[in-house]
């Protein structure tokens, strides 16, 4: 049977290669390949990743939100060392927000996890979201897939943050985790329900500032959690104080992720729910294709100028020129 590896270009070959040789380099810059929108990229992306595919799906994929001061990254990279010392390999695809107004990001996680950065069994990848919703970015899947290519077998995504448009991370993760902080009262208030329905395990950080209050906050958490309907069956989702300073608690946190997990698996749930992802995935990517070729219609590029202005002056309707679009792209 043939190396799908020998179906590449040779300049694409020889990245695969670095890729699954774990080379950091040639891991970082596979990724950049997935991640450009230049046509002649996309082809080689698509070819690559289809050749490293078979290499892939064997990691544990975590996914880690929580709101702005909360600890994600500090936390992400305690965790990680942790991990590191249990003989893991490590991905951090950390995203970040872009911009609304310069369309720029700080791409700032590499800094604040310098420790990890530094170990060769670790690789940190900080990508702009793109001002997509559901706090990841478009090429996040194809990353995560790559990495475990790369031989790592904990993938963790960090998102941008924490809302009711945060939670695309979980349709791609096997557990997804809420970092929290002690004043969690006022924290649940800020955070959607669309998000505590969708998690698996919660960490109370910074536990070593005010235990009592971090004590507080998990029993509120619980409590809040004790009124949902579980999302998986047999599974409501543990609440487990730490800090990452210190560190306190990731050992047990860690101890209740792979608990989940082997809860998944022993039911046949892992199996469906990694079914179920690439279904979503396939999906995404049609609707973003479907987009991107939508803007790039010439008839599109000539009228939408004209009918942006015809709406802005309240000269026509927004669903007539949108009409327009849709029948110009059709033609």
């Amino acid at each position: 049977m043939s190396d799908p590896l020998d179906l590449l270009e040779t300049a694409d070959r020889r990245l695969a290669r670095g890729v699954l040789a774990h080379d950091r380099r040639s891991l970082a810059k596979a990724i950049t390949l997935l991640e450009s929108t230049r046509e002649d990229h996309r082809a080689r992306a698509a070819a690559l990743l289809a050749a490293l595919l078979p290499r892939a799906g064997g990691a544990f994929r975590l996914g880690v939100s929580g709101s702005p001061g909360a600890g994600k990254s500090t936390f992400i990279e305690t965790l990680g060392l942790y991990l590191l010392g249990l003989g893991h390999r490590v991905a951090v695809l950390a995203v970040d927000p872009t911009s609304a107004i310069s369309g720029g990001s700080i791409l700032g996680d590499k800094t604040r996890m310098e420790r990890l950065s530094r170990e060769g069994g670790a690789f940190i990848r900080p990508s702009p979201s793109g001002g997509l919703l559901g706090g990841v970015a478009h090429g996040t899947r194809e990353a995560m897939l790559v990495c475990e290519a790369a031989g790592h077998d904990v993938v963790i995504v960090e998102t941008v943050g924490v809302g009711q448009s945060e939670t695309a991370v979980a349709g791609m993760t096997d557990c997804f985790a809420l970092v929290a902080l002690p004043n969690a009262g006022d924290d649940l208030q800020a955070i959607k329900r669309g998000i505590v329905e969708l998690v698996d395990v919660v960490a109370v950080n910074k536990c070593d500032i005010d235990p009592a209050a971090a004590r507080v906050a998990a029993t509120q958490i619980e409590n809040a959690l004790a009124m949902l309907r579980p999302h998986e069956q047999g599974w409501v989702a543990p609440v487990v104080a730490v800090s990452a300073l210190k560190p306190q608690g990731i050992d047990e946190f860690w101890r209740q992720c792979l608990r989940f997990r082997a809860t998944l698996e022993a039911s046949g749930a892992l199996a469906a729910k990694r079914r179920r992802q690439a279904l979503d995935w396939m999906a995404a990517i049609v609707d973003h294709e479907l987009h991107a070729r939508f803007h790039a219609h010439p008839a599109v590029k000539r009228e939408m100028g004209a009918l942006r202005e015809k709406v802005a002056e309240g000269a026509m309707t927004p669903a007539a020129a949108a009409a327009a679009l849709l029948a110009a792209a059709s033609d």
